[in-house]
């Protein structure tokens, strides 16, 4: 557990480093990928050559005898929901970081580029059951207090469900916002967890989260980020081995030397990942893929300039 000092330590460093890619890197790409609620009315004008002319004001151009524009502008003032999976499984890392320390950058970067725009951020910490939610306010403040918890939450409970975090979002936030739901989406409630290897022929049983997901596309600009550990990929050949789940306890021999083991542990894996792109397809939302030994940064870049891209 971190102490008082170490805590602030690196909430400085957190900070610093959030607001340095916040401005080199991501200097309006943040910005210009999410839209405004909407566009507001600020004046009319007389009507130019190039005006629309569903825009023109007809009552005011009657009394003046003259076309007159209605002049709108973008609704800047968003809401960023951060979604937050701090069960057991968050705690696994071989390479680089753990799962939880990539998710806690992740999201502070997240923050201050929402800060910075003068949005809201809010944030909502679950396992299997919602662990704490801060509602959403402007302001640097808030943000750090958003990284301490990100930095010092110590859940009451080990699994994962993913179903009710989003079905607390969909209560829980009324105006459309931009959700950010950052899991490894290895939900005890219904998906393909691999707790162990199992042949790559074995019932696949679909993730519990579906409808929710649906229902909360529909009102919310829903993007997930799956974030996962080579090892969750790929089994070493290093022998016999006796392997934990950390959200349930079982334990498991696995002969990590058999070939078949690890080809179906690897195929476990795709399917999972195949299953929840499909997903997110459905519900119309999108789904970024970070693996703790990955750059992040650059594939937010990516994915904040492709969403600003036409077409």
């Amino acid at each position: 557990m971190l102490t008082t000092v170490e805590i602030l330590k690196k909430v400085k460093e957190l900070e610093i480093k959030s607001k340095r890619l916040t401005r080199h890197l991501f200097t309006g790409e943040y910005h210009s990928a999410f839209k405004g609620r909407g566009m507001s009315f600020r004046e009319v004008r007389e009507y130019a050559a190039g005006d629309d002319i569903r825009f023109i004001d007809w009552n005011v151009s009657a009394r003046f005898n003259h076309p007159f524009s209605k002049l709108f502008e973008e609704e800047r003032e968003l809401t960023v929901m951060l979604m937050v999976d701090v069960s057991a499984s968050s705690l696994f890392g071989t390479v680089h970081a753990r799962k939880k320390d990539l998710i806690t950058e992740v999201c502070a970067v997240l923050a201050f580029s929402a800060v910075n725009n003068n949005d809201k951020v809010g944030c909502i910490f679950f396992s299997d059951k919602v662990e704490s939610y801060i509602p959403p306010k402007k302001g640097k403040e808030h943000v750090l207090y958003i990284v301490r918890q990100l930095l010092t939450i110590e859940p009451k409970r080990k699994g994962t469900n993913l179903n009710e975090a989003i079905r607390f979002l969909n209560g829980a936030a009324r105006q459309k916002g931009i959700v950010f739901l950052l899991s490894d989406f290895l939900d005890g409630n219904g998906d393909q967890r691999q707790r162990a290897p199992r042949p790559a022929s074995a019932p696949r049983s679909e993730p519990g989260f579906e409808d929710a997901l649906k229902v909360a596309g529909k009102k919310h600009d829903m993007i997930g980020i799956k974030v996962y550990d080579k090892m969750d990929m790929q089994l070493p050949a290093i022998g016999m081995v006796e392997a934990e789940d950390s959200e349930t306890g079982s334990r498991y021999w696995v002969d990590t030397n058999d070939y078949l083991v690890r080809t179906n542990y690897q195929q476990y894996f795709f399917n999972h990942t195949e299953q929840c792109k499909s997903i997110f397809q459905k519900a119309g939302c999108d789904l970024l893929h970070l693996r703790t030994d990955e750059d992040y940064v650059k594939i937010l870049q990516r994915f904040f300039v492709g969403r600003h891209r036409p077409g």
